[in-house]
């Protein structure tokens, strides 16, 4: 994996990293300001927050961080800020946001937040984007028409970038293991319909694509997980790794991909076989997260592969339970921090001119 930890000198200067505020009433703002205050024992990049700064203030008091929240117009202001306060490029709420409340008025500053900060990235003022959890319950209220943040950054990279689609995959990262998810969000019964040769053709090729430019892979390798018991053991427990799978397999590595499968998934993820790929094609959500989860539970990031900037977020939702009440662990976000900055300084030596 690219590496990710470790100070972070001017040698290797980028511009700050644009964090979106995510849903106030939830744990993103108790996380960001505990990354903040822990900054000297664990070193980040900088980075600037898009968001609502009374409410960064207010949850800062609550939690006796009294980290000092400062107001810029800029990312250049930021990364001058951001040793002394934490700045924040102000985003206002409709309303006063309280932890454990949301509230549907604060909806269209949520998504207004992720509107700015992919702006500033785009626009090549931040080095890349961080997006702390939404809850999209709240955001439909306010018009949001998107199943999650990876197909909203999808449409909007489209507006930057005129004449070009992207299509976005959602990678999980951690030091002991990558994986995408074929399918994501639907009900276990849907999958296999959704499993299509052009579909894992597709995400191959972004996945190696990604795998060269931001995690640094020189000869990327990546092993397919089929969709039933030992792989379907020739058809004899489902046809889809023989029909499917196993066809779409041979189209990626007739392209000169180094892909190999369909393998059983129960035997793809002990530690010597980690050994022999970067990163792995899972069929469905929970044959990849429990895996990444069970490896890395605190420390696992979000990954968006296949948009024009890097994206990355903690592996974790708003935990509107614990908000405010200072037992949210920072690490997921911490590590999304670094794997976006290493990322970044990834896809900037990928892109320079040889030699």
């Amino acid at each position: 994996m690219v590496e990710a930890r470790g100070r972070f000198s001017a040698g290797r200067a980028l511009p700050p990293l644009a964090l979106s505020g995510g849903e106030p009433a939830g744990i993103g703002p108790d996380i960001t300001l505990a990354v903040w205050a822990g900054q000297r024992a664990e070193p980040v990049p900088h980075f600037a927050v898009f968001g609502d700064a009374d409410t960064w203030l207010a949850r800062s008091r609550q939690l006796g961080l009294d980290v000092p929240v400062v107001r810029v117009g800029s990312l250049v202001e930021a990364a001058a800020r951001f040793a002394h306060a934490l700045p924040v490029v102000d985003v206002p709420h409709a309303c006063v946001s309280f932890a454990g409340q949301p509230d549907e008025r604060n909806g269209s500053a949520v998504i207004a937040s992720i509107v700015a900060a992919t702006a500033a990235v785009a626009r090549g003022e931040a080095s890349a984007l961080v997006t702390n959890p939404i809850a999209k319950s709240v955001l439909y209220a306010a018009g949001f028409g998107h199943p999650g943040h990876t197909e909203f950054l999808a449409e909007l990279a489209g507006t930057h970038f005129p004449g070009r689609t992207f299509t976005s995959v959602m990678m999980l990262a951690a030091a002991e293991l990558r994986v995408v998810p074929l399918t994501i969000h639907v009900a276990l019964s849907y999958v296999p319909g959704l499993i299509t040769r052009a579909r894992i053709v597709e995400t191959g090729r972004i996945m190696h694509v990604a795998l060269r430019s931001d995690f640094g892979c020189a000869k990327p390798r990546i092993a397919v997980a089929g969709l039933n018991p030992h792989a379907g053991e020739s058809g004899t427990m489902g046809t889809e790794d023989r029909d499917i799978i196993a066809p779409a397999i041979a189209d990626l590595r007739a392209e000169g991909l180094d892909v190999t499968g369909p393998h059983s998934a129960d035997t793809l993820f002990h530690a010597e076989a980690r050994t022999r790929y970067d990163a792995v094609l899972a069929m469905y959500h929970d044959q990849a997260l429990i895996p990444i989860k069970t490896l890395a539970f605190d420390r696992g990031v979000n990954v968006t592969l296949g948009l024009p900037f890097v994206r990355t977020s903690p592996d974790h939702g708003t935990a509107f339970d614990i908000a405010g009440t200072g037992r949210a662990s920072p690490t997921s976000l911490r590590e999304a921090l670094r794997v976006a900055h290493a990322m970044a300084l990834s896809r900037r030596a990928a892109a320079a001119p040889a030699g």
